[in-house]
């Protein structure tokens, strides 16, 4: 796998608006409206990304040289609604 930092910008980007749109569109779509589609497409788009994100995160830690902590601080940002777009700020 050979991903640039600016690559792993953009999937950060991607999963972190992918949840938000999970989070703030798809979920009451399904349980305030009863349409659970977007969930579905929207879902899979945002697992697909976090899978990616993850990955990435363990190659940006060979890459950049992060510790241990950085690289929790990464992960664990993944799942935290704006956590990706803190990590663009202070890691990248």
């Amino acid at each position: 796998m050979i991903l640039s930092v600016k690559s792993f910008r953009l999937i950060s980007t991607l999963e972190a608006i992918s949840f938000l749109v999970l989070l703030g569109i798809a979920m009451p779509l399904k349980y305030i409206w009863h349409l659970p589609q977007m969930v579905q497409i929207v879902g899979m788009a945002h697992g697909v990304l976090f899978v990616i994100y993850v990955a990435g995160a363990f190659y940006m830690y060979k890459k950049l040289k992060w510790s241990l902590t950085d690289l929790f601080i990464v992960v664990m940002c993944s799942v935290l609604p704006f956590g990706p777009f803190y990590v663009e700020r202070k890691y990248l």
